[in-house]
């Protein structure tokens, strides 16, 4: 038998322990920016990134508007509109992913600031006179 005939096209094995692509839980594909889409238009085929496409989709748009095809333009702006909630999605999530490494560093710094403070609380609160266990009381007879 043929090794070539076994594999599939990328050369992973199939089936569902075979892997696949990385999926968050609910079977999305997790974006990032530099994700390339295949964009099916109204007149075009389109591949690139959401920014490149949102781009693409706008020009494309304006272009049909000069030329006086309102219903072509209107159609590439939806497409536009389409990628540019796809940019706005994508840039959310990055805010979110970067405020929450900010909040989990802060929190794993925290248990050290705390401990320094509180070192040099009882240094501030310590007082400088004799331990209590030392200390001479008045009209103690040794």
């Amino acid at each position: 038998m043929n090794i070539k005939r076994m594999r599939n096209r990328n050369h992973r094995p199939s089936g569902s322990s075979g892997g696949g692509g990385t999926r968050h839980q609910n079977g999305q594909i997790p974006l990032n920016r530099n994700h390339v889409f295949d964009s099916n238009g109204p007149e075009v085929r389109i591949r690139g990134t959401s920014q490149q496409l949102f781009e693409k989709y706008l020009q494309l748009g304006r272009d049909a508007t000069s030329s006086g095809d309102r219903v072509l333009a209107e159609a590439y702006f939806q497409h536009a509109e389409h990628y540019f909630r796809i940019l706005n999605v994508m840039n959310q999530a990055a805010q979110q992913a970067q405020q929450e490494r900010q909040e989990r560093s802060a929190r794993s710094r925290a248990p050290y600031k705390q401990d320094s403070d509180a070192a040099s609380d009882d240094e501030e609160n310590r007082d400088d006179s004799q331990p209590e266990a030392f200390a001479v009381t008045e009209g103690a007879s040794f």
